[in-house]
């Protein structure tokens, strides 16, 4: 059976930082495409960040770059999503996923999701 566990989130103030960590059993990372979503209430799910050993990567969304970095370790089996300056509009609930490939146009290839983990950003 295959799990991600998603961890890290938390209230922070505008300009801080969290990282997000994602654990993974029953799969490897190293085989798969991996992604960082997040979703607002009433919006659709966005993706952040992605990365596959096959896609190259990491790639990320215009709003995140020089701000977010996407790390993994493979001995652990984990991925992170490490998030610097952060800003009101990065409030969500972010889900790490894994699929065949990694891309950030669609959630749709991705089969396994995480349960999320809640970020707040207060202004």
């Amino acid at each position: 059976e295959v799990q991600l566990q998603a961890s890290g989130g938390g209230l922070v103030q505008a300009g801080g930082s969290l990282r997000l960590s994602c654990a993974a059993s029953g799969l490897s990372f190293d085989d798969f495409g991996v992604a960082w979503f997040r979703q607002v209430p009433g919006r659709e799910r966005e993706a952040v960040s992605c990365f596959s050993s096959s896609d190259g990567g990491p790639y990320y969304t215009d709003s995140v770059k020089g701000r977010f970095t996407f790390s993994s370790d493979n001995a652990k089996n984990t991925v992170y999503l490490q998030m610097n300056s952060l800003t009101p509009e990065d409030t969500g609930v972010y889900y790490c996923a894994v699929g065949g490939i990694a891309t950030l146009s669609s959630p749709y290839v991705y089969d396994y999701w995480g349960q999320g983990t809640l970020v707040t950003v207060s202004s």
